[in-house]
């Protein structure tokens, strides 16, 4: 096995990555638009004739793709109690690489029915009750979804006692039901393997049809995978390295990755609530500098964007108005609309980590006062990656991802206090995370030459 070829359908590029396997490095990369109203595979001939122009034309050994074309795999997860299974529903649906749109509790509410049917979704992940515990709510929660009029399959990751049941329901409403492991068997115990496996098989065997992507993928040496769950792979095989947290900006939302254990660094800190995983990933689905750009602003706050950028409050929403009228809009270095891109993407960054990284709050008992965490402590991770268009492209990137690190004016949140920044210059993260699926050895290999300088190991 000599080159493999890596491509990476996005909603907006479709790009590749030629990989020299002898040698252990990329010899190329390309980008083309992402055509997925007409036929996908014309973006990527499109972006193959730009790398054949760079690296001259290669006999590939293997292809392998990821995909967030169309929106990416849209999916929600219902859940009993918030912090709960709920949370462990949430954590296995964005582990597999789905854009999670909306997460519901408790008996689902009619208007809760109509906004599902709204949403369309591509796949609804039905959790509730430990093995043995509460099944009346997953139960009633199986009969609504199974009235909604539109076609889904679901997931059933909740009360053991309670699928086979649930899982007649939705069949009796068309619904396809596959039944996997509870995401949290016991109180606090989580257990998100066997759904994110079956979410995966489930994108493989009916989202890429869906997706338009079944030709594409007839041509790829293994099935087509979510983009995120690619970057989670990557990100996966970098902790080999050591802990590390990943922020990947991109137009429509904002991904973040931690690969460590995040017990409290201090034993007098008491845990509370459900324990994450090690390998964690947080979707933001409000944040993003082009098609989430007017949420973005909104959290915020345009008086902040104003001031970061060294723009005015009249700048940034002109700024705004250019984006939304072209997503793919690029601005010259140095100009006020890169300045506002810059403070945009920076602010991504900030409110999807103050999001994802765990809190400590300081409770006052009659032992006296008690910190409590909820969450992960990341305050030592020892790497910060930035990736994603809006960071790779700046001209000023590691300021940006700065945003991701620990601050007085955020004291409770437990960020990043002094990790090395690494910037995904070359946009490899998504290549090498499909890369693993063949040889993790070599991709890790690739990433310590390409991403990592010595004085970094």
């Amino acid at each position: 096995m000599r080159y493999i070829l890596c491509a990476d359908f996005g909603s907006t590029y479709t790009k590749l990555t030629a990989i020299d396997m002898q040698d252990l490095r990329t010899l190329g990369t390309s980008a083309a638009y992402t055509t997925v109203q007409t036929n996908i595979l014309d973006g990527y001939a499109n972006a193959l004739d730009k790398l054949e122009k760079d690296i001259g034309r290669l006999d590939y050994d293997k292809r392998l793709a990821a995909s967030s074309a169309a929106g990416g795999l849209k999916m929600i997860a219902v859940g009993l109690v918030p912090r709960l299974t709920s949370n462990a529903a949430k954590l296995a649906a964005s582990s597999a690489g789905a854009k999670l749109i909306a997460t519901y509790s408790y008996d689902l509410s009619d208007a809760e029915l109509a906004e599902i049917f709204d949403y369309k979704p591509d796949m609804i992940l039905l959790s509730g009750g430990i093995d043995g515990g509460n099944k009346d709510v997953i139960l009633n929660n199986a009969e609504k979804i199974a009235r909604i009029e539109c076609s889904f399959p679901v997931v059933v990751a909740g009360n053991k006692s309670a699928a086979d049941e649930v899982a007649r329901i939705l069949e009796s409403g068309g619904k396809e039901a596959v039944i996997t492991e509870n995401v949290m068997p016991e109180l606090n115990k989580l257990n998100i393997e066997s759904a994110k496996a079956a979410i995966r098989e489930l994108f493989i065997r009916r989202i890429i049809d869906a997706k338009g992507l079944a030709e594409a993928n007839a041509m790829m040496s293994l099935e087509i995978i979510p983009t995120p769950l690619a970057v989670f792979n990557a990100c996966e095989a970098l902790s080999d390295f050591g802990t590390l947290t990943a922020v990947d900006v991109g137009g429509a939302t904002t991904d973040v990755y931690s690969m460590a254990d995040g017990l409290p660094e201090n034993s007098a800190v008491i845990e509370k609530g459900l324990r994450e995983p090690f390998a964690k990933r947080s979707i933001e689905g409000d944040l993003g500098v082009r098609y989430s750009i007017d949420s973005l602003i909104k959290e915020a706050g345009i008086e902040r964007i104003a001031a970061a950028s060294g723009a005015s409050p009249e700048d940034v929403i002109e700024h705004s108005r250019k984006c939304a009228q072209d997503t793919s809009a690029v601005f010259p270095p140095g100009s006020t609309d890169a300045k506002i891109d810059n403070a945009l993407a920076g602010e991504c960054v900030r409110i999807s980590m103050n999001r994802h990284a765990g809190r400590l709050e300081t409770v006052y008992t009659n032992m006296g006062e008690v910190q409590i965490q909820t969450g992960k402590d990341l305050t030592k991770t020892k790497y910060l990656f930035g990736t994603g268009g809006s960071v790779i492209n700046s001209d000023a990137p590691e300021d940006i991802m700065a945003k991701a690190l620990y601050s007085k004016a955020d004291y409770d949140i437990l960020k990043p206090e002094n990790p090395k920044i690494i910037i995904d210059r070359n946009n490899i993260l998504t290549a090498m995370g499909l890369l693993t699926r063949v040889d993790k050895k070599s991709a890790l290999s690739i990433m310590k030459k390409e991403l990592m300088n010595k004085e970094d190991m």
